[in-house]
Parts: structure tokens; sequence; C-alpha cells
């Protein structure tokens, strides 16, 4: 069984969000896991840098941050054993390090289904699933 759930949110989308972490939460239940929220932050381009404020980056981690605190907060699992994190960078090399840095056994996320774009241009899911050392578990909406 899973012992160490890591869950990636993507807080602009918690529909999807709450999909991967329902099953999350079944698996953690039934094996007395632990759940571990993470959400990445990009980098904007510098060629904004002009345009936006300079605690743009600072608030919208602190965002996240309240987000997944509330995410956390009213699931139905032993508060001791949720946490969460924000991290800054690319989606999917965050959320492998992550993985790496909590010893994740499993990693939940969502996605969404395939299109011709996808295709084209890979997938963060893609990505996580080919690179992962541990288990990854897909949720499709």
């Amino acid at each position: 069984m899973f012992r160490t759930i890591l869950v990636a949110i993507d807080v602009a989308e918690l529909d999807l969000a709450k999909l991967a972490l329902e099953n999350a939460l079944a698996l953690a239940e039934q094996s007395g896991g632990a759940l571990r929220l993470v959400n990445v932050q990009q980098l904007l381009p510098a060629t904004y840098m002009d345009y936006i404020p300079a605690e743009f980056d600072e608030e919208q981690r602190q965002e996240a941050e309240s987000k997944l605190k509330q995410l956390a907060a009213n699931l139905r699992f032993p508060q001791e054993r949720v946490s969460y994190i924000v991290r800054t960078g690319g989606i999917y090399p965050e959320i492998l390090a992550e993985a790496d840095d909590w010893g994740a056994d499993l990693i939940v996320l969502g996605s969404h289904r395939p299109a011709m774009a996808t295709y084209l241009l890979g997938s963060n899911a893609k990505t996580v699933v080919r690179h992962a050392k541990c288990s990854v578990l897909v949720i499709r909406q």
C-alpha cells in the first residue's frame, strides 16, 4: 500500500484537482498513509516584469497557499497526516522534486483528456509519469 501520497493541485482548476484528491484520500485512508498537497507556481517570463507589480509573485504564492490550506482543512482526514507546499518553477520538475524531497511512494494528479495540442506539445502528466521514481496515478476528468 501507498503510505506517502503526493497530490498535485492546480488551484486554477479545482474541479480536476478535487477528483485527484478524492482518489488519493481513499488510498490514504486504506493504508493509514499521509497526504501532501503540492501546487507549483510558474515563473513569469522576464518580458512581463515591466508590466506587473513587484509583489505579484508573492501574492500568487500566498493565494495558492491559502487555497491549499482550505482544501486540507476541509478534508475528512486526520489533519496531522495532511501537509501542503507551494513550489515555484516548472510544473513537472517541481512535482518530481517534491516527490523526491518528501519521499512519496505515489504521485496523484489530474489530467485533461488528450487533445491534438497535447500530442504535439506534450503534457505535464505525461512527463511526470515518464520520469517519476515512484508510482503515478493519473485521474482523468
